[in-house]
């Protein structure tokens, strides 16, 4: 059995409200609803929130909604616990075995059907690997770049001499290879990563150690409203067709 369990929680702070903001006439939500929803390797959707505008929402899509505790839903709460928990809550409803959990974000509308069952293909061919999460490409913010601010003055985030070769540092975007980020618009795991979320590598345990790789472009989670633009351009280019 696949389940998949997408999170959202009422109070955002950088954009309140953005789950439920409408882009291209539906809420934000509504895109990584949709996936889950189109994919037919799905057999169960859930959604774990605390937004009654959510569970509303989640319920037309016929997502068995997950009441998210007042502890898990702060601005301080971790998305691996929230998961862990709507893991341990869906242990509680199905009567079969889980194979695998396709996991979502309210405010991640980068995503497709097709992202997500290529997901589930690199996994079921791969049986060491623990999961399999979309990653864009984003040269441009390579670690390199990274600044922080000390006493007024900026500095280097990671300090150059952890580089392979300093030699070969300069301006040009792409001189240090291609640059990957995780960007959590699905990450399809053995739940053995929740049960034994210690043991997963930062910052996202709940993806295990080895994790695959499923190519996406310009993907992300939405947390503040400058950032609709892309998610427009995302989803006219690459969202399936209704």
């Amino acid at each position: 059995m696949i389940c998949s369990l997408i999170l959202g929680r009422k109070g955002s702070v950088g954009f309140p409200g953005k789950n439920t903001h409408k882009i291209m006439g539906k809420p934000l939500a509504w895109y990584p609803m949709m996936a889950a929803k189109s994919c037919n390797l799905i057999d169960q959707n859930f959604i774990s929130t605390d937004d009654e505008d959510l569970k509303i929402l989640g319920s037309t899509l016929n997502f068995t909604v997950i009441d998210r505790p007042e502890y898990f839903a702060t601005s301080g709460a971790l998305g691996e616990d929230a998961y862990k928990h709507g893991f341990e809550e869906i242990n509680k409803i199905v009567e079969q075995d889980i194979e695998f959990l396709v996991l979502l974000f309210c405010n991640a509308a980068t995503i497709n059907s097709d992202l997500i069952s290529e997901g589930i293909a690199l996994l079921r061919d791969n049986p060491d690997a623990d999961s399999a999460v979309t990653v864009s490409k984003y040269n441009m913010y390579s670690p390199l770049r990274a600044r922080k601010i000390t006493n007024g003055f900026l500095e280097p985030f990671i300090p150059f001499e952890n580089f392979e070769s300093v030699e070969s540092l300069n301006c040009d975007r792409d001189s240090q290879g291609d640059v990957w980020f995780a960007d959590v618009s699905v990450s399809v795991i053995r739940p053995k990563n929740l049960i034994n979320l210690d043991e997963g590598q930062l910052p996202q345990r709940w993806m295990g150690q080895k994790i695959l790789p499923i190519i996406n472009n310009a993907g992300f989670d939405l947390d503040y409203e400058w950032q609709i633009g892309q998610v427009e351009w995302w989803l006219k280019n690459h969202n399936e067709k209704k």
